[in-house]
């Protein structure tokens, strides 16, 4: 994370990058209030919202902690009750239904049988353009290293966006289950992020859209979080056990999700480098590492698994491009008090 980092999970996984982000904030809220979003528990969270599409995040955040503080107001941030931290085995993993394996390997199957069929309909275009324009050997040598040469620009100066782009929104538009799962998975970080006590300021769920916000290829689809204080931290260089611990959870709450949806991940692989990496940075020794991990699994798991019902009403709310500030008032309205 930094200021502005956002946890992005689509296709081949989640990339961290940096973003203002403000557009993103500002055209979801314009999008909600032009759907029309219902009356809100609290009004302040309109204010939320109004502060996030400035880009005044400190605002934001101000509103929410005082909503948590007044009676009746906002119980399920923050309020996330969570697992003692110890080292724990891969055994005691199992015992609570859970194969890492099957959670920590994602492989996207949906995108790549897209790119397959993609490369199998350029290769029978090329074989159809060279019969009907009857293209010589030359010919189609240089429309070939023309190509080549398009796809290593695309691999060097956008880190694969473009190509990312166009299997993305194909995704989008002719896979159901595809759509669905990147749906579910951003609803997890978002709502363990709040139940940690992390304000989301924005979501994007394709690329298409991060393009058309951010203006960039570089910048892919994924929930951003409020996290100034994770980047004063990491400017003292020394980032608490608390915040890490966050960060850890966040990091693995959309292959969690995925996880306990499907029984397995498919997007999120760059989530958990994210987390080798910093914990590499952090100075963590491979066992310190796997047991910093272990803990985040179990602990996320347990989370996603007491509050299914909010997740599951999260998601539509964000299928449905709602602001942040309805999609919190979705979480509070869901969890009862027994869940607290």
């Amino acid at each position: 994370m930094g200021t502005h980092i956002m946890l992005y999970c689509h296709g081949n996984g989640a990339i961290c990058r940096h973003s203002t982000g403000q557009r993103r904030v500002a055209s979801a809220l314009e999008q909600t209030q032009a759907t029309g979003v219902g009356r809100l528990r609290w009004p302040e969270l309109e204010e939320v919202d109004n502060e996030l599409s400035k880009g005044n995040e400190k605002g934001a955040l101000s509103i929410v902690k005082v909503l948590k503080d007044k009676p009746g107001g906002l119980r399920a941030f923050g309020s996330a009750r969570q697992i003692p931290q110890r080292l724990y085995t891969l055994d005691e993993l199992k015992l609570n239904g859970i194969e890492t394996v099957a959670l920590l390997s994602p492989v996207d199957t949906a995108l790549g049988s897209i790119e397959r069929i993609v490369q199998a309909a350029a290769l029978l275009g090329g074989i159809a353009a060279w019969k009907v324009f009857g293209l010589s050997p030359g010919q189609i040598l240089f429309l070939s290293l023309g190509l080549l040469f398009l796809w290593t620009l695309d691999a060097v100066y956008f880190n694969g966006g473009v190509s990312f782009l166009v299997l993305d929104t194909l995704g989008h538009s002719f896979s159901q289950k595809y759509h669905n799962r990147v749906v579910q998975h951003e609803a997890g970080h978002f709502l363990i992020a709040y139940l940690l006590g992390i304000l989301p300021r924005g979501y994007t769920l394709t690329s298409l859209e991060a393009l058309k916000n951010e203006g960039s290829l570089n910048v892919q689809a994924g929930t951003a979080f409020v996290d100034f204080e994770f980047l004063e931290e990491v400017s003292r260089g020394k980032v608490s056990a608390t915040t890490l611990d966050k960060f850890s959870c966040i990091a693995l709450a959309g292959v969690a999700t995925e996880y306990l949806l499907f029984g397995y991940s498919e997007g999120g692989l760059a989530d958990i480098n994210t987390l080798d990496k910093l914990l590499r940075s952090l100075g963590f020794t491979q066992k310190k590492a796997d047991g910093q991990v272990r803990w985040a699994v179990l602990n996320t798991v347990l989370t996603l698994r007491r509050h299914e019902r909010a997740r599951s009403m999260l998601a539509n709310a964000m299928s449905q491009r709602r602001s942040v500030g309805y999609c919190i008032d979705v979480i509070e309205k869901t969890i009862g008090d027994d869940d607290i």
